[in-house]
């Protein structure tokens, strides 16, 4: 089952107001002072920001501009090998630039003729309901914080090379634009925390992770493949399913670690309408009917 604390480092404020993120065990910027400091001063913009208003403007490093080149600069032949076409032409429809980080509110004018959807900025974890269910009004909850230098194909939690390349790209294609909007209508649908989390376990095997058949070929379309240099590289190793919707509820993943099951669509437009068609029939039944318990 999907736990999206597990994905987050925790963010805390103090009774003077000093906000503080928690990195995790292992995490490669654990033990640099500067990097804890500046993901602490990224976060508290984005806790001070009230929507309606512009997201913060960060003034990013040179080495965090170095780092977005850097992993630009490695995926991009990974995308032409191993990305599904319409993830291939919403990143050129999107066109963000590869040779520095772009601003959450750049993003979102670039989404927003395309499809309508806008970027706002998040410090860490977002709760399921208030994440999902934003989808729904074409609003999308991103970090704005870059994995450590030392690292730059690496990242332990999701940053904003995983929201924007990964997830941004993507909502630049109409068709999954509408599938993530069908999505935030479920997750507001629903009132059991069964259904809810029945939601994200679905959400996680197709929008984050989904792979489909193309030209002969296995290809990734979910965001966490497409933005893990990694990942990337390994997906077509793991045992492959069909999409099944009941599985994706019950099994027994690690969200830390490479998925060792993916669950495999027959085309683009399959994916479009069995994903769209589960988010769009979701209900509290749902779990019931798909024998989750």
């Amino acid at each position: 089952m999907f736990e999206e604390a597990q994905l987050y480092s925790p963010v805390t404020t103090d009774e003077n107001g000093e906000v503080t993120v928690h990195l995790v065990e292992g995490h490669p910027g654990l033990a640099d002072p500067d990097y804890q400091r500046r993901r602490n001063q990224i976060a508290a913009a984005a806790l001070a920001w009230t929507p309606g208003r512009p997201a913060p403007q960060i003034d990013y490093s040179e080495t965090e501009h170095g780092v977005w080149r850097t992993v630009c600069e490695h995926l991009a032949p990974l995308h032409e090998r191993y990305a599904c076409r319409a993830y291939r032409a919403a990143v050129e429809s999107l066109d963000l630039p590869r040779d520095r980080v772009p601003q959450l509110d750049e993003v979102s004018a670039g989404l927003q003729p395309l499809t309508g959807f806008s970027y706002v900025p998040a410090p860490g974890i977002v709760p399921l309901e208030e994440f999902y269910g934003s989808l729904e009004d074409g609003v999308f909850h991103s970090t704005q914080y870059l994995r450590h230098d030392a690292a730059p194909l690496y990242t332990p939690e999701p940053d904003i090379l995983h929201e924007v390349m990964g997830h941004g790209n993507l909502l630049a294609d109409p068709q999954v634009a509408e599938v993530n909007r069908l999505a935030g209508a479920a997750a507001r649908r629903v009132t059991t925390d069964k259904a809810l989390h029945l939601v994200a376990d679905v959400f996680w095997f197709t929008i984050e992770f989904g792979v489909l058949h193309e030209d002969g070929e296995l290809r990734a379309y979910g965001a966490g493949i497409l933005s893990s240099y990694g990942e990337i590289e390994e997906f077509r190793t793991m045992e492959i399913r069909p999409l099944d919707f009941a599985a994706m509820a019950t099994i027994d993943y690690d969200i830390s670690h490479y998925q060792p099951v993916l669950f495999a669509a027959e085309s683009f437009g399959h994916m479009v309408d069995q994903v769209g068609a589960f988010f769009a029939g979701c209900d509290d039944d749902t779990p019931a009917r798909l024998g989750v318990v």
